[in-house]
C-alpha cells in the first residue's frame, strides 16, 4: 500500500451547546481503558458523491450525533467523589475526523475481512498524540480514507470503556442514519449505574474469568483503571511482535457436521454454532500451543448482560454491559474427553451468568481492581453478531467490517464466505508451526 496522505484533520463539537454533566463509569468500564480499532470498507459511491461531500456528509453527521451521544465528546477524567476512579467529563470537547487520500487501490489489500498490517495505515493520522495527557484524548475518533480506485474506508477508534462492541455498533447505526438525512435509529442510554458494586461488596461466587491487578503497574491510566500494562493507547502495536494473522474458514456444511457429530454423542438434546464452534478452537489451540497437560486452559468469551440482570439494561444502553464468560479445564481433560464435554463447559459458561453471578463479579473488581484472566487464557470474539456489514451510508453499503489488528491471545469470528452462503472465519494469529497444528486439529472429524 502506498502513503496515505492527510488532506484534513478537525476537531467535530457538537451541533449546539450540551449540558455539562459527568457519566460514571462501571467496574466493567474500568477494565476496557484502552482505545479499540475498526475499519469499515464501502466500493465506490455509486450516486458519484466526491469525495469532498463525503467528508463533509461525515462531519455534519458527527457534530450532529454528538448532541444525543455527548458522552463520546467528552474526555475521561478522575472522578470528583471516588479517588482511583475514571468517569466521563461531557464538556463538549469534540471528537476528532480525519481525511485522507493514497493512490493504492483496494484490491492490493486481498482478502479484506482478515486484520493486516497495513490496515495500521487507516488509522495512522488518528493516533495519540505523543505525550498528550489523558484528560485531554478524544474518546471518539475517525479516519476516512479514499483510495485510488475511488473505494472508501472509514475507520472508527473509541475508548473501549465509554462503548462496548454492541453499544458501538449502534453508534455506527445512527452516524449511517444522520449520514442520508433521517433520525437517529437507537436512542442512546449511558446511565452505567446499574452495573454499579454493591456496598459493601458481596463476592458469592469464585471468578476465574479475572486475575488481579498488577501492583507494579505504572503505566498512564494505572492510577484509576484496572487495565493492564501494555494494552492502552497504541502501545500494543509497539510492543507486540509482527506475527502473520492466519484466516480459517469454516463452510456452513463443517459447522453443521460438527453439531451432528457433537448430539450424536447422544450426551446434548441441543447446542448452537458459537457453543461447538468455540468448544472446538478451544481444544484446538491448547493443543497447538503444547500447553502442558496437567496446566488449565482457559477461554474467555464476551456475554451481553444487558437482559441478564434485574433490573435489565435500559434499551439503548450504551455502556459496556460485555462481561466475560468462561470454560475452564485441564489440557488432558481437552485431549481426551468427548466433544460434547467440552461444549457443556461454554453452554455451562454461559448459563452460570445470572443477576447474582455478574453482580458478584462486579463486586470482586471493586475489591480486587482485576483484569480479564491472564493465566493460560485466550479469548474469544463472536465479532460476526454485530451486523456491521448491514449498515447503509449516504455514500453506500457497507462492503466489509474488520478489527484492525488482532492481538496474541485473540480469537475473533468473522462473518465468513461470499454474502449469502454463510460459515464463519476464524482469525488468530499463531506461529507458523502452531497455526499448522491448530488448521489440522480444526478440520478433524
Amino acid at each position: 500500500m502506498e502513503d496515505v496522505k492527510l488532506m484534513e484533520k478537525v476537531l467535530i463539537a457538537p451541533e449546539k451547546p450540551t449540558k455539562r454533566r459527568r457519566i460514571f463509569l462501571s467496574n466493567i468500564d474500568l477494565s476496557l481503558v484502552v482505545y479499540i480499532d475498526s475499519v469499515t470498507f464501502f466500493d465506490p459511491p455509486p450516486n458519484q458523491m466526491s469525495f469532498s461531500e463525503v467528508c463533509n456528509t461525515l462531519k455534519r453527521a458527527v457534530s450532529e450525533l454528538l448532541v444525543t451521544y455527548d458522552f463520546l465528546a467528552g474526555r475521561l477524567v478522575p472522578a470528583l467523589e471516588e479517588t482511583h476512579r475514571l468517569e466521563i467529563d461531557c464538556n463538549g470537547a469534540g471528537a476528532v475526523v480525519a481525511a485522507a487520500t493514497t493512490e493504492s487501490k483496494l484490491s492490493q489489500f486481498g482478502e479484506l475481512m482478515a486484520p493486516k498490517p497495513e490496515f495500521r495505515q487507516l488509522v495512522a493520522f488518528v493516533q495519540d498524540e505523543a505525550g498528550m495527557e489523558l484528560k485531554d484524548k478524544p474518546i471518539l475518533l475517525m479516519q476516512l480514507t479514499q483510495f485510488g480506485c475511488g473505494s472508501l474506508a472509514l475507520s472508527l477508534r473509541f475508548y473501549h470503556c465509554a462503548v462496548d462492541g454492541i453499544a458501538a455498533s449502534d453508534v455506527e447505526a445512527n452516524m449511517a442514519a444522520l449520514t442520508r438525512g433521517e433520525d437517529l435509529a437507537i436512542i442512546p442510554n449511558p446511565d452505567r449505574t446499574i452495573f454499579k458494586a454493591r456496598n459493601p461488596p458481596k463476592i458469592s461466587h469464585p471468578h476465574y474469568e479475572y486475575s488481579r491487578g498488577l501492583d507494579a503497574d505504572h503505566s498512564i491510566d494505572a492510577d484509576y483503571s484496572f487495565t493492564v500494562r501494555g494494552t492502552s493507547g497504541t502501545t500494543i502495536e509497539q510492543v507486540t511482535p509482527q506475527k502473520q494473522t492466519h484466516l480459517i474458514y469454516l463452510s456452513p456444511q463443517q459447522i453443521a457436521s460438527l453439531k451432528k457429530a457433537v448430539l450424536m454423542e447422544g450426551k446434548l438434546e441441543n447446542c448452537t454454532t458459537f457453543q461447538v464452534v468455540a468448544a472446538k478452537i478451544w481444544k484446538a489451540r491448547s493443543i497447538a500451543v503444547e500447553m502442558a497437560e496437567e496446566r488449565i486452559s482457559t477461554m474467555l468469551f464476551p456475554v451481553d448482560a444487558r437482559k441478564r440482570v434485574v433490573p435489565q439494561a435500559p434499551p439503548g444502553f450504551s455502556g459496556n454491559a460485555l462481561i466475560p464468560g468462561f470454560a475452564r479445564a485441564s489440557v488432558r481433560e481437552l485431549k481426551e474427553k468427548d466433544e460434547s464435554y467440552l461444549v457443556k463447559k461454554v453452554q455451562e459458561g454461559l448459563e452460570r451468568l445470572d443477576d447474582e453471578y455478574v453482580r458478584s463479579g462486579i463486586d470482586w473488581l471493586e475489591v480486587n481492581r482485576g483484569v480479564p484472566c491472564r493465566e493460560g487464557s485466550f479469548s474469544l470474539v463472536a465479532w460476526w453478531r454485530l451486523g456491521l456489514e448491514e449498515k447503509e451510508f449516504a455514500w453506500g453499503r457497507v462492503k466489509c467490517a474488520t478489527p484492525i489488528i488482532v492481538r496474541p491471545g485473540l480469537v475473533i469470528l468473522l462473518p465468513g464466505g461470499p454474502k449469502g452462503e454463510g460459515g464463519l472465519n476464524i482469525c488468530l494469529q499463531l506461529p507458523e508451526d502452531q497455526i499448522k497444528e491448530f488448521r489440522r486439529l480444526m478440520m478433524e472429524d
